[in-house]
């Protein structure tokens, strides 16, 4: 194999720069690093790199390939389009990635060592996912069709029809009818095949056309090791989708036929199948709780040859995010969260006992070479850059260094985590970053940060939103506390939260305020305010009326306001009917107990509201009613609305300007 390889311009540090604190229009400037691809020999790694940070729709994003030993690395493509879902071929001698660069997103193939990408597929839909059998024959494609259509025309035509009609109506019998920040159309991303020959792809068979529902995604679906079948996590058709969270594992002939439920007998979630090297084992990930979206991820494995099915490392408290089965097929790698931390383990398939290999920051994308594991990682101080280490956690090695000359310009605060006895006497644990110029001899006011989920965390990681190195770099004293529900300290502490809203996790963040405070004198208690999004803005609508002296001013984005008319306005029913015990009308159900709007009469902190209009999670009146509450009883306060965003801000233009109203409203009330 050969490699024309040239040291990355991003590993080297030319002139020294001033450093100074972070800010917003910095951070949309770094490099992220994703889409890690370990060539088959273990030797290679493929990546993609966005050329200035995180927003989807206005950076560039092209591949480069390192070698692992020397840490060499070289751009493979430089082009408008932005290639994603990068694997090996299994030959090792090409790359495959999805890319736009004819008019929609199609499959390529580019050689490694020398030529141009030459199109894969030319589907006349848009390829959304793809996996390849391991001989080479057959081709996974994840395509958006029309349920009922026994052939792509058959959704061409349906799209057609559609473009031509006169009105603009949508019209629904069942739920759900919109999701995160699109109303939901007449078409699922369904399970295709297609055979591979001399030229690209122009038709796939589609394995599912019968059933009125989607796959949970193509990183859920896999060949068999005799690559006559498919395995792929979906939910079963029916007029419940919205308020279950019964994903099963099918299998099905990529000849088509029968798809057969290998998980029927769990009523909870099933994900991610996944096969052994040898063909030996399928693993998989199990939740136990029906309607659940946070219980612990058990990691199943099933015998292929004897059938036997069981969990591993039934006593480990921690719920498996990803994982890799390791070459020698006998043990697994994980990601799991832990303790502030997203942690690599090794669980060995035959006893279950559980080891670690790394845990200092947040790690992801795992890849598994003979004798090492490559990864990404970020902290606090670090945005994501690829590692390795060895199996044994000897070794680490930083592999990339994509944004040296971005932190050659930025001072971090210094951060460290704490512990502290929470409710009901509790360990909880919180972060606290000092301010990026920090002086001991001086106070500083203090941003609370809480975070969404609420089965969530701030930890050790580097973000683009609620970045809490812009608050250090603003002069707060940045703390987080990690109250119950929280992910990652063990499922017992996670579950906690559910059916106590607005119970134990106030009086964590109460007595974990208490707590910083003391223990950090330079800290300003009276020069504190509060933010939160999603829960984390439900929770500052529940201090509003629940601990309304705490704070000097209060940021509330995307918070939930009024419970029983967001059960009827949010699209995933599952969530509040598990969290909340029922339905809004169930009259043991928590949608009145956990109320902030019923408390509304007892608001007097001044508070900044941010909501977009694309929120279907949190719909924006409960933003609005949260500001009109506030404006009715006379309070200090402020309504920004971004009529193009959802959920999360994920402009650009829009983060700067929304940094620019948190941090403005901040300085208002603590300087």
């Amino acid at each position: 194999m050969k490699y024309s390889i040239l040291l990355a311009a991003a590993v080297v540090c030319t002139a020294a720069q001033a450093k100074g604190p972070l800010t917003v229009e910095h951070l949309n400037q770094f490099n992220k690093v994703s889409d890690v691809a370990l060539s088959p020999d273990g030797q290679h790694l493929v990546f993609s790199q966005a050329n200035g940070g995180f927003s989807p729709a206005d950076t560039s994003q092209d591949l480069y390939i390192l070698h692992l030993d020397s840490r060499q690395q070289q751009r493979l493509t430089q082009h408008p389009a932005r290639e994603s879902q990068v694997q090996w071929s299994h030959d090792g001698k090409a790359i495959y990635f999805v890319a736009n660069r004819n008019g929609s997103e199609q499959l390529w193939r580019l050689p490694v060592d020398g030529g141009e990408a030459l199109p894969v597929t030319q589907l006349p839909l848009p390829v959304a996912g793809y996996k390849f059998a391991a001989d080479g024959k057959t081709l996974a494609l994840a395509l958006s069709v029309r349920p009922g259509c026994q052939n792509l025309q058959c959704t061409l035509d349906a799209k057609a029809k559609d473009a031509a009609k006169k009105d603009s109506a949508l019209a629904y019998d069942q739920l759900m009818v919109r999701h995160w920040d699109k109303w939901l159309d007449q078409y699922r991303l369904h399970l295709h095949v297609a055979s591979l020959g001399e030229g690209p792809v122009t038709d796939a068979t589609n394995l599912m056309a019968d059933w009125n529902t989607s796959i949970a995604g193509i990183s859920e679906v896999a060949f068999t090791p005799d690559n006559q079948h498919l395995v792929f996590s979906a939910k079963l058709p029916g007029n419940d989708q919205a308020w279950h969270t019964n994903f099963d594992i099918f299998q099905v002939a990529v000849s088509g036929g029968e798809k057969v439920n290998l998980t029927a007998d769990n009523p909870a979630w099933d994900a991610k199948p996944k096969f052994s090297h040898d063909g030996r084992f399928m693993a998989y990930l199990a939740m136990s709780k029906p309607q659940a979206e946070s219980d612990r991820n058990r990691l199943m494995l099933l015998d292929l040859v004897t059938g036997q099915r069981k969990e591993l490392a039934t006593d480990w408290d921690r719920s498996v995010y990803d994982y890799q089965f390791g070459r020698d097929n006998r043990t697994i790698f994980v990601t799991a969260q832990d303790l502030g931390q997203f942690s690599i383990f090794a669980i060995n398939t035959s006893f279950g006992d559980v080891r670690k290999i790394y845990g200092d920051g947040y790690a992801g994308s795992l890849q598994v070479a003979q004798d090492r594991l490559v990864f990404t990682n970020h902290r606090l101080d670090l945005p994501t850059e690829i590692f390795q280490i060895n199996l044994d956690g000897s070794r680490l090695q930083q592999l990339t260094d994509v944004n040296a000359k971005w932190r050659e310009q930025v001072t971090f605060g210094q951060y460290e985590q704490f512990s502290f006895a929470g409710a009901n006497d509790a360990t909880v644990y919180g972060y606290l970053v000092k301010p990026w110029n920090f002086d001991p001899k001086k106070t500083y006011p203090m941003a609370f940060l809480v975070h969404g989920g609420p089965q969530g965390s701030f930890g050790n990681m580097f973000n683009e939103r609620w970045n809490a190195q812009l608050y250090a770099a603003k002069g707060y004293a940045v703390v987080m506390v990690d109250f119950h529900g929280s992910t990652g300290y063990g499922q017992a502490f996670t579950d906690s939260i559910s059916r106590d809203w607005g119970g134990k996790p106030l009086i964590d963040l109460q007595k974990g305020f208490e707590y910083i405070v003391k223990a950090q004198p330079w800290i300003d208690g009276n020069r504190a305010c509060a933010l939160g999004a999603s829960y984390g803005g439900y929770m500052m609508n529940w201090i509003a009326g629940n601990w309304p002296t705490g704070f000097k001013c209060l940021v509330n984005h995307a918070g939930l306001y009024d419970m029983p008319s967001f059960y009827g306005s949010t699209e995933e029913l599952f969530f509040p009917e598990f969290d909340l015990g029922g339905t809004a009308w169930d009259k043991d159900s928590d949608y009145h107990k956990f109320n902030p709007a019923a408390h509304a009469d007892k608001w007097q902190t001044p508070m900044l509201v941010i909501h977009g209009l694309k929120d279907f999670r949190v719909p924006y009146a409960q933003g609005l009613g949260a500001f009109t509450n506030l404006q009715r009883k006379g309070i200090e306060s402020r309504l920004v609305i971004f009529p193009d965003e959802n959920h999360w801000i994920l402009n650009k233009d829009n983060r700067v300007r929304w940094y620019g109203e948190v941090f403005q409203w901040l300085d208002k009330y603590t300087k």
